[in-house]
């Protein structure tokens, strides 16, 4: 017996002992891998940069800890930042010894602004450098055949296909499921257009709804073709003419035959061609450089010593008062309001631009941002650059600054408000709960989800919608120097593409982030200066201690898989907690 307890004591230990050296191992490796990603990239002669799409398209990049766990915690997706993309991008620009961009375009979640922001970037570099885009595919998706398109060299595969039919929006609807369950939604709403109500009220598409989402997808639509017509040489109309022959089950061929690819050839082949493109021989090396590379990659402008900043500030995701759970993009009201507070009170900072892709959410936080806003632009110049969406909170938070800046295919306007109660009693009764009351006032029990509101609490709540809504309006004419009443006509939570809302008076310049920094420096009236951008990325430490697994599956991902279930069931599952008016666009519509 002492002998098996000698036995077993000495097993424990080992054990122990064995984990405690893994952990320090694996802290040790976590330390090596994050450090060695800040190393700094050397370009050798006649590199390539590889842009490898297949994954999802965030807003910001991860930071290192982040992008390695993710790797490790999930599936092979992966998940980029456009502002690495872009970036990556300038710097092959500006290096003499990469010599081409090639596209592998596998499949990537993305909305067309942020696409469309990569397609100029890709059209800059050809332009500015007379160096060439090959880009290759398996089988292109719609979106990444758009990228593609202005390619020097489109190649397909000879098994391949191609996506080119066109765009739709197909809106979910849960009137009929709350009604089995028993669940009753009671909306106030201002805006014939403030359509985002209507999945949890009624099984079809409104008149109006339907109307305004015929004119935005036809408008991104037809930037599209105008984009990929002067890149390919093909009309519109033909273009038009190949969407309607769902090109996807045709040969491949028949893509080189209509001039939307220029030759077939299989991936292993690929590496080859781009030799000879660049101009070296077959057996001599050719060094890639992928997304990780190009970002240590040196930038080829010189230190900046003057001291001047040119702030970028990203408000990505919904606008909040309280974190939500189970995400980790999102636009807390109170920690924007501080931070541009900071950014007005830095003497450094010359100018910021402020970075708004956010379909809109709590009408109050809205507001306070409206105001942090207001009172950093009498301070120093402020400019926003819109992402794909920047509509209804997300436009209340971007109208009163010096200009505005969107992409052509932005999404943006839907000037208007909602609150949405939800009424359970049905469901209470069907599980067999009930409920009573004893109150001191009228109103003690306003809330209460297990009855249906009465008149006078309706009363009220439709009063309070109509006066956010009022003060929307008068937030927007003020803005952009516009009278209420030319407000009201192209408000009603009406949404508009960037290019629509040019024309209307609701943004002032078509173009993406860089386009928005050379304003903002402009309006500065500075030469030398630093970007600088914010919120800070947490460190190392931080994301250590701070990040969950959950964290890691990233709700860019979640969205390009299980596509516009994802936003209404986040919204429901949330619902208790969101506040109860909102100023916010109808969900993501499932544009594709």
């Amino acid at each position: 017996m002492k002998e098996f307890f000698k036995f077993t004591f000495a097993t424990v230990t080992g054990l122990i002992l064995t984990g405690i050296i893994v952990f320090i191992i694996s802290i040790i490796t976590i330390f090596s891998i994050v450090s060695s990603s800040d190393t700094e990239t050397t370009v050798r002669k006649n590199s390539i940069m590889v842009l490898n799409l297949n994954g999802a398209l965030a807003e910001r990049s991860q930071d290192s800890l982040e992008a390695l766990l993710s790797g490790l915690l999930s599936s092979d997706t992966e998940s980029y930042g456009l502002d690495e993309i872009l970036s990556s991008i300038k710097k092959a620009k500006e290096n003499e010894d990469i010599k081409a961009i090639y596209i592998n375009a596998e499949h990537l979640s993305a909305q067309y602004a942020s696409l469309q922001a990569i397609r100029n970037a890709l059209l800059d570099f050809k332009e500015t450098t007379g160096k060439p885009v090959i880009a290759y595919s398996d089988s292109y998706s719609q979106g990444l055949y758009y990228v593609s398109s202005v390619a020097d060299k489109v190649i397909l595969n000879p098994q391949g296909s191609l996506g080119w039919y066109g765009i739709s929006s197909t809106p979910l609807f849960f009137k009929d499921m709350l009604t089995k369950l028993g669940i009753d939604v009671q909306v106030f709403k201002v805006g014939t257009y403030k359509s985002a109500v209507e999945p949890f009220t009624s099984t079809e598409m409104s008149p109006a709804n339907r109307e305004q989402v015929g004119a935005y997808i036809g408008s991104i639509w037809n930037q599209l073709l105008t984009d990929v017509s002067a890149s390919r040489k093909i009309s519109v109309d033909s273009l038009n003419a190949f969407a309607n022959e769902m090109l996807m089950f045709t040969p491949a061929e028949v893509n080189v035959q209509y001039g939307l690819v220029d030759t077939l050839m299989y991936q292993n082949d690929v590496r080859d061609y781009l030799k000879s493109v660049i101009g070296i021989e077959k057996d001599d090396r050719m060094p890639l450089l992928d997304l990780a590379d190009m970002k240590n990659v040196r930038k080829n402008v010189p230190k900046d010593k003057s001291g001047n900043i040119v702030a970028v500030y990203y408000a990505v995701g919904e606008i909040v008062d309280t974190p939500p759970s189970g995400s980790d993009e999102y636009i807390l009201g109170s920690k924007v309001t501080r931070d541009l507070r900071k950014l007005k009170e830095d003497e450094n900072v010359k100018a910021v631009v402020f970075r708004v892709n956010s379909p809109g959410g709590s009408a109050f936080a809205s507001e306070q941002i409206w105001h942090a806003v207001k009172e950093l632009k009498s301070e120093k110049p402020v400019i926003v650059s819109m992402g794909d969406y920047a509509a209804s909170g997300g436009y209340y938070i971007s109208c009163v600054a010096d200009t505005i800046v969107a992409e052509p295919t932005t999404l943006t306007g839907s000037i208007g408000i909602f609150g949405m109660v939800p009424d359970m009693k049905g469901l209470a009764q069907k599980v067999g709960i009930t409920t009573d009351v004893v109150k001191t006032n009228t109103y003690s029990d306003f809330g209460n989800m297990l009855r249906p509101m009465n008149g006078g609490e309706k009363e009220i709540l439709q009063h309070y919608v109509d006066r956010g809504y009022e003060l929307f309006i008068d937030r927007c004419a003020s803005g952009r120097h516009m009278t209420d009443a030319a407000i009201e006509k192209i408000a009603e939570g009406r949404v508009w593409t960037g290019e629509m809302a040019l024309g209307l008076g609701l943004v002032d310049v078509l173009g993406g982030l860089n386009t928005a920094l050379e304003i903002a420096v402009e309006k500065a009236d500075i030469e030398a200066y630093t970007v600088c951008t914010y919120p800070a990325k947490e460190d190392f430490i931080s994301s250590l201690f701070n990040k969950t697994k959950s964290t890691y599956v990233k709700s860019e991902i979640l969205k390009g898989q299980v596509g516009e279930i994802y936003n209404h069931m986040n919204f429901i599952r949330d619902l208790d907690s969101k506040a109860k008016i909102q100023a916010r666009m109808p969900f993501e519509p499932n544009i594709k």
